[in-house]
């Protein structure tokens, strides 16, 4: 017998280390309407659903499949998943449902004189290229200045933040495993 599809939807939510909260504001819903559903307490519209599946990186086709062996590898612009209110004018997620892998790529663009809240310490790795501009690579109380090609690594044991000290925008892609968004 098939799981509900609360609980297919909840199971997917934790599985992508995810609280109610965060995924309703990822799907633009409500953190109750998602307590409610996952709960079988309320029934979903299609839109909702859908928005549901795109914070968590799946289509309906990949949902409802039956074996679950959708081996995507190739991801288009219109597939990312922006997350505002990250401090960045351009968060996006690269590869839908990537939280769900053992790495999260991360698209980033900041104007002058934007940051990114400091990251407290912990388990993983990071891995960052700039691709234009300039960025400051903060590393516990050392600042790290990279130019377009530079590129960073580190095993995220101390606090650290991404700053864009230039006069020009600055874009990098970012790498970090496991995933913490």
């Amino acid at each position: 017998m098939k799981a509900p599809i609360g609980q297919k939807i909840k199971d997917l939510r934790l599985a992508a280390e995810l609280t109610q909260s965060e995924l309703a504001d990822r799907a633009q819903l409500t953190k109750g309407f998602i307590s409610q559903f996952e709960n079988d307490q309320t029934s979903i519209s299609l839109d909702s659903l859908v928005d549901i599946l795109e914070a968590l990186g799946l289509s309906l086709g990949e949902f409802f499949s039956e074996n679950g062996e959708d081996d995507r590898i190739a991801f288009t612009p219109e597939e990312r998943v922006s997350l505002p209110g990250k401090g960045a004018k351009i968060f996006e997620l690269l590869v839908p449902g990537s939280t769900n892998n053992l790495m999260d790529p991360i698209l980033i663009t900041l104007e002058p004189g934007e940051s990114l809240p400091a990251e407290e310490a912990h388990n993983g790795e990071e891995f960052g290229y700039v691709l234009s501009g300039q960025m400051v690579v903060k590393f516990g109380k050392k600042s790290h200045h990279l130019r377009k090609d530079d590129c960073f690594y580190f095993e995220a044991f101390k606090p650290h933040q991404f700053m864009n000290r230039g006069r020009n925008k600055s874009t990098i892609i970012w790498v970090m495993t496991p995933p913490q968004m």
